[in-house]
């Protein structure tokens, strides 16, 4: 008997810094990566350009570890090498058109974002079969992190991000 693949999701680069930079609480969708509930899926351009971001200036203040960041990576992202046609839905920010071409060319379950653009295409990308969430509203409608979520809900320190 086979197990079924657990649902796979899109995750663009505000939501990646959320689970990998900033350790935020509502980024549960990174602990259900880490134990193989959630598949990552990305593309090469996906991963330049987080490259490009992680050692940019703007995200100084804040330290990452690079060598922590490829190794999620590696790790973790399922990295489609296939071509990833055009999609039928456009966004207004041509920087993220590789998210929701990937997320309706695989049919993942889910684009996780945090970027206006992206999440303008909720009602639309429904309909084609892909949930555009936040990671919070990930996170509340899969159950994942409650505990997590309600002992921080006192000590919740969110930080001005790029």
């Amino acid at each position: 008997m086979t197990t079924a693949p657990p649902p796979s999701a899109v995750i663009d680069t505000n939501a990646l810094l959320d689970w990998l930079v900033f350790q935020d609480p509502a980024a549960t969708f990174g602990r259900a990566v880490e134990r193989g509930a959630l598949r990552w899926i990305a593309t090469p351009a996906m991963l330049l350009e987080h490259r490009r971001l992680f050692s940019s200036s703007s995200l100084s203040a804040w330290s990452p570890d690079a060598a922590r960041l490829e190794a999620a990576w590696d790790r973790w992202a399922h990295v489609d090498t296939d071509a990833v046609p055009g999609g039928p839905l456009r966004c207004t920010d041509a920087d993220d058109q590789m998210f929701i071409d990937l997320a309706l060319a695989r049919r993942t379950t889910w684009l996780l974002t945090r970027d206006r653009a992206l999440l303008k295409l909720r009602k639309r990308a429904a309909s084609n079969g892909v949930r555009v969430l936040t990671p919070l509203d990930w996170q509340l409608s899969s159950g994942e992190g409650v505990d997590a979520m309600s002992s921080q809900s006192g000590s919740q320190t969110r930080s001005r991000r790029p």
